[in-house]
């Protein structure tokens, strides 16, 4: 009996330890492939081996390139470049708020853009111009605090889906995540400079990419100082104090952040994003610029610059050009 006893003791010690180490193994295994391919979402390629090859030598002492931590700074776009922007998300919230001030005010229902709006936002959405979306922007964004805006969009993005039913969340793209997360692994900070408003990314910035609010740059509002009676807060004003978009991108940034970004990424579309990805390479370090080609009909919103603008330049300054079809295996996260 005793001999059985001693067995069993045995074999389960062993089974055990099989276990542990299987475990132990798999974690290993996991670590090192996310050590070998941290971009498993990324094709094999030019663009994959050119990012690789710049992180390593810009974080790698010793290199005749390297650049100490404090000044691997990167930017990225948002809408086109972090997340889907056929449709933009900053549009979807304007006409939720639309609907909210409709709902309070009646009377708003027969006013236009109000009607169009309430009847048929899908349709109105693709006749919507960029200067009546950011006369829309301007009147549903401002006159109230900034910590009452900040609750509205929390709101908004708790349940926010694109007129397709796909939640927001869902429209990130899994490569970008990847890139970001490969990034701060190698002693980079990552910045959203985007054309949308500041304190609208800044409700999704950390959940969504990891970037604290404080590293959002974006549009910005008017704005002063209120305390009065029930009111200590700063409060939005309608009017822009800054477009963040083109030649101001560059502008924002060395006013936000006081250097010049080594690493900058934007996407084709419309142009917005070049002035950022030249202001990136004028400096005395190493720097990449890349930018996404909206090329990939089958998985992704395809589009592209009449003008081919954006292409043009990457193609006279030497820019990685990121092909959605090509370089990426999957555009979505899967979970």
């Amino acid at each position: 009996m005793g001999k059985i006893k001693s067995f069993v003791y045995v074999f389960i010690l062993v089974t055990a330890t099989l276990v542990s180490c299987k475990k132990e193994i798999t974690i290993k295994s996991e670590v090192q492939s996310a050590q070998t391919n941290p971009l498993p979402s990324w094709n094999d390629g030019p663009v994959k081996t050119a990012i690789m090859d710049f992180v390593a030598k810009v974080s790698t002492e010793g290199s005749p390139d390297y650049v100490a931590p404090e000044d691997r700074i990167a930017t990225f776009d948002n809408d086109g470049t972090l997340w889907c922007e056929k449709p933009l998300v900053q549009e979807l919230f304007v006409f939720y708020l639309v609907k909210k001030e409709a709902e309070k005010k009646p009377e708003l229902k027969e006013k236009q853009p109000y009607k169009a709006i309430l009847e048929n936002d899908t349709a109105y959405l693709k006749t919507l111009h960029q200067e009546d979306l950011v006369k829309l922007v301007v009147s549903t964004h401002t006159g109230m605090s900034a910590e009452a805006f900040a609750t509205e969009a929390a709101t908004f993005f708790a349940n926010a889906k694109t007129p397709s039913g796909m939640p927001v969340a869902k429209i990130v793209y899994q490569p970008q995540l990847e890139l970001l997360e490969y990034l701060r692994n190698n002693g980079f900070k990552t910045y959203i400079c985007s054309g949308g408003t500041t304190d609208f990314i800044r409700a999704i910035s950390q959940q969504y990419y990891g970037i604290p609010p404080e590293q959002v740059i974006g549009t910005q509002f008017k704005s002063e100082y209120a305390d009065t009676t029930g009111v200590n807060d700063v409060m939005r004003l309608p009017g822009l104090a800054s477009f963040n978009d083109k030649q101001e991108k560059p502008v924002n940034i060395w006013q936000h952040i006081g250097k010049r970004p080594i690493l900058a990424c934007g996407n084709e579309g419309g142009g917005g994003d070049i002035y950022m990805l030249r202001f990136s390479q004028g400096g005395n370090k190493p720097s990449l610029q890349l930018i996404i080609n909206h090329d990939d009909e089958a998985r992704e919103a395809y589009y592209q610059e009449k003008d081919n603008k954006s292409l043009n330049w990457a193609a006279k300054y030497k820019w990685q050009v990121i092909s959605i079809k090509n370089d990426w295996k999957t555009v979505y996260p899967s979970k």
